[in-house]
């Protein structure tokens, strides 16, 4: 797994190790220093080695490139904390289907709704479920029946034990 860190701290990190390293102190006395495995630090000795300090820059990371910029990300966030009721929409609910038409709709670029997920959990949103509520709910009798009439129930309860079983 990949520690945490943008590809510059690690290379600052793997620079640091190998300062170690020259300083003469051991493998395992730099790996408890860094914060990293043996193997790790034994890996970036011998790559030192053979290929010099370049060997130890970032690498691109491999894959499509994001379609949407930071920048975007950042103004699609905003967008999505105004609320689907400013965006147009009846309900105050957010659906992937959603954000994809607001998505295309602000910065014209096409996501399909169900990668949009990935997006909303790089911004750190998670995923809610709405809780469903009868429309004709009466609030007040419901807190007065908790109140009144379950602290009766509630104490008036035996407490249930399976048969057979004695104290």
């Amino acid at each position: 797994m990949r520690p945490p860190g943008t590809p510059q701290q690690l290379e600052v990190r793997r620079r640091q190790a190998v300062q170690l390293l020259r300083g003469g102190k051991s493998v395992s006395a730099v790996a408890r220093w860094i914060g990293a495995a043996k193997s790790s630090v034994s890996r970036w000795q011998k790559t030192l080695k053979k290929n010099g300090m370049k060997a130890l820059r970032p690498k691109d990371i491999p894959g499509r490139p994001a379609r949407l910029s930071g920048q975007q990300k950042e103004a699609l966030a905003r967008l999505l904390l105004e609320g689907p009721l400013s965006a147009g929409y009846g309900t105050d609910l957010w659906t992937l289907k959603r954000i994809t038409h607001v998505i295309w709709k602000h910065f014209r670029i096409r996501y399909h709704p169900n990668h949009v997920w990935r997006i909303l959990r790089q911004l750190g949103w998670s995923c809610q479920k709405p809780e469903r509520r009868a429309k004709q709910r009466d609030e007040k009798a419901i807190e007065r029946w908790k109140r009144e009439r379950w602290l009766r129930i509630k104490k008036n309860r035996k407490t249930w034990r399976p048969s057979g079983i004695r104290r």
